[in-house]
């Protein structure tokens, strides 16, 4: 017996963001998937050799969405436990989403208007919607809202980190990182280049630490850091799930890679999975 759950609605109103989502919590999903096939990939996921414990089933737009009830009541004679998400929106929103996409809906026989389309395919999927367990309107939802409704109604069975935060040294002279969400720039520290005992070391080494973790820098870390407590929270409201943290010196071997690594141990212990990398480090020897 495995836990099943069908999403369904209309057309545009955010199946496959929901999809994500899902797979996002440890729903195995299936997207676009043919009713006709719903029974048939279910006996395939609950066979003898199969370890899925939750799938997530994503029916495919058009007409065939109506007899979805039909495959429904198969799944739950066979013994899986079933739920229908339903999805919706109001009908100018999804106007404005095909004018934004350019896309045709999948009722649209060329004969009839978009809006005639939609709301065809609300009547056929009438039925279902009275069926769902769960009715999402999607009308004002934007993708962040979206995933914190799902999260609440179909929680994760063990604890996941909420958000993945990656630390990243780099040196400016080779140019901001792409990912980084957030940049930082240290260059306003002493610079170890200009003492020759260290020129070679860098900041993973005693002496560079020592030399750039000053006054200055200690203060610097304490107000970064607060603010960072302060903003990882409203980062996990919002529903994002990895963050970067870029710092930058001039080349990315002395003072950005000292304060990461402080910033590492000063963040550790937070609640938030960190990985630290430097990108630049040992770049100016190659």
């Amino acid at each position: 017996m495995i836990d099943v759950l069908l999403i369904t609605g209309l057309s545009g109103a955010g199946r496959s963001q929901a999809a994500d989502v899902l797979e996002d919590l440890g729903w195995n999903v299936v997207d676009n998937l043919p009713t006709p096939l719903v029974e048939k990939i279910v006996d395939l996921a609950s066979g003898p050799a199969s370890t899925l414990g939750k799938l997530a089933l994503v029916v495919g737009s058009g007409a065939h969405q109506s007899d979805i009830l039909t495959a429904i009541e198969n799944v739950e004679l066979a013994g899986h436990r079933v739920q229908i998400l339903f999805l919706e929106a109001a009908t100018p929103e999804l106007v404005r989403r095909y004018e934004a996409t350019r896309r045709r809906h999948p009722l649209d026989n060329g004969a009839s208007s978009l809006l005639d389309a939609i709301e065809r395919e609300r009547r056929l999927l009438d039925r279902v919607k009275g069926e769902a367990d769960l009715v999402v309107d999607t009308s004002d939802l934007n993708v962040h809202q979206l995933k914190a409704r799902l999260i609440a109604a179909f929680p994760p069975e063990v604890d996941r980190p909420a958000l993945q935060v990656a630390l990243m040294s780099f040196g400016y002279k080779y140019g901001l990182p792409l990912d980084a969400d957030v940049v930082m720039d240290v260059r306003f520290l002493p610079n170890p280049h200009w003492d020759p005992e260290l020129r070679d070391l860098t900041g993973t080494d005693a002496a560079v630490r020592d030399f750039v973790l000053g006054a200055e820098a200690m203060s610097f870390l304490e107000s970064f850091q607060a603010l960072l407590l302060q903003l990882l929270p409203a980062y996990v409201a919002e529903g994002k799930s990895y963050l970067t943290i870029g710092i930058g010196c001039t080349g990315g071997q002395h003072r950005s890679v000292a304060i990461i690594e402080e910033l590492a141990e000063r963040l550790r212990g937070h609640g938030f999975p960190l990985r630290v990398g430097h990108r630049d480090l040992g770049r100016h020897a190659r």
